[in-house]
C-alpha cells in the first residue's frame, strides 16, 4: 500500500511529509531535481515537524542546489565512438557485430569493446552492458566486504547489486543484508569502498545520528573527501519517476 504525502511549504521550499511506524524523523533530498522528503513518526505534532524543517533549511538548500547543478550524462546508444565509463575510468566504445554470444571486455587503456550479433537492439546493448557492470561488481566486492566486516567488527548476513534511484547503498539493519547501486560499477573504486563502509556501519548504528559519524570518522576518516567525489560524478542518463 502506497502512502500518499503531505505537503509542508517552509520559505518557498515544498517538503512531502510522510508519516510512519518509525521513531526518528529522517530528512532526504532525491535526485535529479532535489526532491525533499520527510519521513516522521505517526503521531508527530505538526508544528513540532515544521520546526525541524526549519532548522534544516541550510542543509536542504545546500543539497538542492547540488543536485540541480550537477552533470547528467547523455543518453547511450551503445554504438561505436560513445564514452563509457568502469572503475573511474572513460573509455572509448568499440561495437563489433559478430556471430556467436555477446560480450564486453576492455582493451587496453582506451578502449571497451561490446561484441554483440548483427542488428542487436539498443535496450539489449544496454541490458549487456548493465550485466558486465554486475559481474564486475561482485567481483570488486567480496574483498572489501571481507576487509572491512574485520576492521568494524560487524557481519552481514548477505549482499547483493540492483539499480537503485535514490541511493547509492542500502542496509536492512534486521536481515544485516547489504544492497550496492549497480551504478559504482563506473565511478573510483574508493567510492564503491567508502559507500560499503558507510552500509556496514549501520550494522552498529541504524540511523545517521552523531554516534554514526563518529563511527565513520574512526573507520574512515576521510570518508567527506570521497562522499563529495562521489556526488560531484555526473547521475546516469534516467527518465526519473517516483
Amino acid at each position: 500500500m502506497s502512502i500518499k504525502p503531505d505537503l509542508l511549504k517552509i520559505a518557498n521550499i515544498e517538503i512531502d511529509v510522510v508519516r510512519k511506524d518509525i521513531k526518528n524523523m529522517h530528512l532526504a533530498v532525491y535526485p535529479p531535481n532535489g526532491r525533499i522528503r520527510l519521513a516522521v513518526p505517526q503521531k508527530t505534532d505538526d508544528e513540532v515537524l515544521r520546526l525541524f524543517a526549519i532548522s534544516k533549511l541550510a542543509w536542504i538548500k545546500k543539497h538542492v542546489k547540488n543536485f540541480k547543478e550537477q552533470a547528467r550524462e547523455t543518453r547511450r546508444d551503445y554504438v561505436s565512438g560513445e564514452s563509457h565509463f568502469f572503475q573511474g575510468k572513460r573509455y572509448l566504445l568499440e561495437v563489433n557485430e559478430e556471430k556467436g554470444y555477446s560480450k564486453v571486455r576492455i582493451a587496453g587503456t582506451k578502449k571497451i569493446i561490446l561484441k554483440v550479433p548483427l542488428g542487436t537492439s539498443v535496450d539489449d546493448r544496454a541490458r549487456i552492458f548493465r550485466e558486465w557492470y554486475r559481474k564486475q561488481l561482485k567481483i570488486q566486492i567480496p574483498p572489501l566486504i571481507e576487509k572491512w566486516e574485520k576492521k568494524i567488527g560487524v557481519k552481514s548476513s548477505a549482499w547483493g547489486v540492483k539499480q537503485m534511484k535514490t541511493k547509492w547503498g542500502a542496509c536492512n539493519t534486521d536481515s544485516k543484508r547489504i544492497w550496492i547501486n549497480l551504478e559504482l560499477a563506473k565511478k573510483p573504486p574508493i567510492c564503491l569502498e567508502y559507500i560499503l563502509v558507510h552500509e556496514l556501519v549501520h550494522l552498529h548504528e541504524k540511523n545517521h545520528t552523531d554516534r554514526f559519524i563518529k563511527l565513520m570518522n574512526k573507520f574512515m576518516p576521510k570518508w567527506r573527501l570521497h562522499r563529495e567525489e562521489l556526488n560531484s560524478l555526473p547521475y546516469r542518463h534516467v527518465d526519473w519517476k517516483y
